[in-house]
């Protein structure tokens, strides 16, 4: 929100409230002193903790002020902190002002300068700050830091507030519940807070879990200085400031956490890293469980059909009609339900071997051959040699109990042959897809254009079996085919025919986004919903600008107007696809790209000709990842700890640049 001092008499004008509760006078007296107590604190907080702020800047210039009220009198140290954390000269002024009209001078100047910058000042003026108002300068220094550190105001402050607060929660969920920020007073008193994002960035700099969570001035020191010593980031608060306050001065503690922002802005080269190689494993790992799934269900199918061939075989000849009916009858339910089950199976083993060959396609892969024995063509060979057993089978039952009638077995068989051979062709040109997917769509959609024929053929079969009961005929042996069986394998295809084009769709799409993660997407969509207060589906610059600080991703003025045009067309918002779009460009990892793949193991391994496990370590890479990549890449030069990626990339890349 506008700085509260620059129009209420207290530093925060909540505990205005305060002062007036109470049953009696005594009451009242007690809590305006208590109110006014804290006020007192917060303000000299929040004066030692501005004074150190601004004298990070000025030292640039060789310069210090010892008191923010009475340094500021004469606008000239007000001026070199504006000219320096604006990147811009503001023209003449009054150097060594000795009147009063010349430091009012000043001052007009530093607030024209701020006003310009998009800051609305209300109640404050030159003489103001002449005169040494303390609240007032207080308020002012506020609204500069929230302006140019934070760089994310709006008319009220919030953005700026709510961005840096949704940075820091999402930075520290991984401490929950001991760390929970909530607000920038309260969640930060024991230190942990600050500890949290050091730790989640730099573990290496201190060990968040083995803190006394109840040392809270330990905590909290031990953050100040390693953030000083080892980021870079100034003392602006000292311990007491936040661990012994009853409520922490919030503007104090949110100017300090802003260094944390800007420090981590970027993210680190070992992460990236880290996440490419951990995304390619997890590609690879994938595509191996797709291949481990089709050898074991294959080699089932194989051995179930010989184990029920092997079974046909023992059982010896029907004696009588009885005997004969209920082979007829246990052939009929192994029809409807082991046989079944195998045709379901047959087809979705080719949909299974395709879709690894097209995943493999897509990522640039080298092409899947299953082991011998489980090849298309041998599960094929395995298949007709079970359709012979099968048919031999039922022709021997069906001899031992009727009589056939030639005309209509015949017409039957034919139709049903017929139909199912279109329906095999089908599925094993399914199977046999390849090449470019906008091949492979099309291939499919042909297929489907036919399907309307074959539901004709369906029908007439449906209509022959109807002559076939009417004519008592129960068994046909020149098909092993019935009207289910038919209808269910075309229903089947047509299924296997929609799961491909969809997958083909998926893989369209995985192509285009192939870095986005889901949990990416979530974030994005999230982080969009979050900032767009009107619901108009739009961000405007100021509610665009906060998502990326909500995000880790801050630019200066200049950077973010040419990102902002770039982004919105040169409109006033942007949409939702806009900004997905956006973040896709600026968090895009290609896990396809062997040079990037091997770049990223090359920033792992810190120019080393191997990685280790202690890379992978500190590049924060998964115990799951970590585990498949140990049993995946060779040894390099037999040393069981050093893995070989070059030889790894080799073994996954075909005809690139990995080698």
């Amino acid at each position: 929100m506008t700085p509260s001092p620059m129009k209420t008499s207290s530093t925060h004008g909540s505990h205005d409230s305060l002062a007036t509760s109470g049953p009696s006078a005594a009451s009242r007296s007690s809590v305006q002193d208590t109110a006014k107590i804290m006020d007192k604190a917060w303000e000299d907080v929040q004066k030692k903790t501005f004074t150190k702020w601004v004298n990070t800047k000025l030292q640039m210039r060789g310069l210090a002020i010892n008191d923010i009220t009475t340094d500021l009198t004469d606008g000239v140290n007000l001026i070199q902190l504006l000219e320096i954390i604006g990147d811009e000269s503001l023209g003449k002024f009054n150097r060594v002002p000795k009147m009063r009209i010349q430091k009012i001078e000043n001052q007009n100047t530093a607030l024209a300068f701020i006003k310009r910058r998009g800051v609305n000042l209300t109640n404050i003026g030159a003489e103001d700050l002449t005169d040494g108002n303390e609240k007032l300068a207080l308020g002012l220094i506020w609204t500069i830091i929230l302006r140019f550190t934070i760089a994310d105001i709006s008319e009220e402050g919030l953005t700026a507030k709510e961005g840096l607060l949704l940075w820091c929660q999402r930075k520290t969920a991984p401490y929950n519940p001991e760390v929970q920020v909530k607000d920038f007073s309260f969640s930060w008193q024991d230190g942990l807070a600050f500890c949290a994002l050091i730790h989640r960035h730099r573990p290496d700099l201190l060990d968040f879990h083995a803190l006394n969570k109840a040392d809270k001035h330990g905590n909290m020191a031990l953050a100040f200085d390693v953030a000083a010593k080892h980021l870079g980031i100034p003392k602006l608060l000292d311990v007491e400031d936040v661990v012994d306050l009853p409520k922490p001065d919030e503007r104090s503690v949110m100017t300090y956490v802003a260094q944390y922002f800007h420090a981590f802005s970027q993210l680190d080269k070992f992460e990236v890293a880290g996440r490419r190689v951990a995304k390619f494993a997890e590609l690879m790992s994938s595509v191996f469980q797709m291949q481990n799934d089709y050898e074991r269900r294959a080699r089932a199918l194989v051995d179930g059909m010989a184990a029920q061939q092997a079974a046909w075989h023992a059982e010896p000849p029907a004696a009588a009609y009885v005997d004969a009916k209920q082979q007829s009858t246990a052939f009929n339910e192994y029809k409807s339900t082991i046989k079944r089950g195998w045709v379901a199976e047959k087809r979705d083993l080719d949909a299974l071997l395709g879709n690894i060959q097209t995943k493999l396609i897509t990522y640039h892969l080298k092409p899947y051959a299953p082991p011998k024995g489980l090849a298309p063509a041998d599960v094929d060979a395995a298949w007709q040699a079970h359709l012979t057993h099968e048919a031999s089978r039922k022709k021997a039952i069906n001899a031992q109990i009727k009589e056939i009638k030639e005309q209509l077995m015949v017409a039957f068989a034919k139709t049903a042959n017929d139909l199912q051979a279109h329906l095999n062709t089908m599925s094993a040109a399914l199977a046999g897809l390849n090449g470019e997917l906008d091949d492979q769509r099309a291939k499919v959609e042909a297929a489907q254009a036919d399907l309307p024929k074959h539901q004709a053929a369906l029908q007439d079969l449906k209509r022959i079996g109807r002559e076939c009961e009417a004519a008592n005929v129960e068994e046909n042996e020149y098909t092993i085919y019935a009207v289910e069986d038919v209808e269910f394998d075309l229903g089947l295809v047509a299924t296997a025919l929609t799961k491909k084009l969809q997958f083909i769709e998926n893989q369209s799409v995985a192509r285009q986004l192939t870095n986005l993660t889901p949990q990416q997407l979530e974030e994005f969509e999230t982080t969009f919903r979050h900032f767009d207060k009107d619901l108009s589906n739009t961000l405007n610059a100021i509610e665009f600008k906060a998502s990326l600080a909500g995000l880790g991703i801050a630019y200066t003025d200049a950077e973010f107007d040419q990102v902002f045009t770039q982004v919105s067309g040169g409109t006033a918002e942007i949409n939702f696809e806009q900004f997905v779009q956006y973040m896709r460009s600026v968090t895009e990892d290609k896990t396809s790209s062997p040079d990037q793949v091997l770049a990223a193991f090359q920033a792992l391994a810190n120019a080393k000709g191997h990685v280790t496990e202690a890379d992978m370590r500190v590049a924060h890479i998964t115990p799951e990842v970590m585990t498949y990549l140990r049993e995946a890449m060779p040894h390099a030069n037999g040393d069981k700890d050093a893995l070989d990626y070059r030889a790894f990339l080799a073994q996954c890349f075909e005809g690139t640049g990995a080698q």
